[in-house]
């Protein structure tokens, strides 16, 4: 059975590191993987992607100089190291593939079910 599954969130303190990872096993994966997080309330946007056949890497503006991307291609993981984290940051984290790269949202295929984030004191 096709899975698609992210893991690593949890509660950190603003300045605190968190490593997140995405898993997909029983199918085979897009161009690129990203990662994208949303609030309650709010609307999903992009975070990073990268590209399964080349390693090229997208990031946000916001999180430039704190996040990592990098990606494990025989082992079908991907994974998002985020450092300097701040409380606007709390989001519910989803990985995500479809045959695009870029950071908007409406144009992945497949999405697992969010780890959540939450970074407070």
């Amino acid at each position: 059975q096709a899975q698609f599954v992210e893991s690593g969130g949890g509660l950190v303190q603003p300045g605190g590191s968190l490593r997140l990872s995405c898993a997909a096993s029983g199918f085979t994966l897009g161009y690129s993987i990203g990662w994208f997080r949303q609030a309650p309330g709010k609307e999903r946007e992009g975070v990073s992607c990268i590209s399964t056949r080349d390693g090229s890497t997208l990031y946000a503006d916001f999180v430039k100089g704190r996040f990592t991307i990098s990606r494990d291609n025989a082992k079908n993981m991907v994974y998002l190291q985020m450092n300097n984290l701040k409380p606007e940051d709390t989001a519910v984290y989803y990985c995500a593939t479809g045959d695009y790269y870029g950071l908007l949202s409406d144009e992945y295929a497949y999405w697992g079910q969010g780890t959540q984030v939450t970074v407070s004191s």
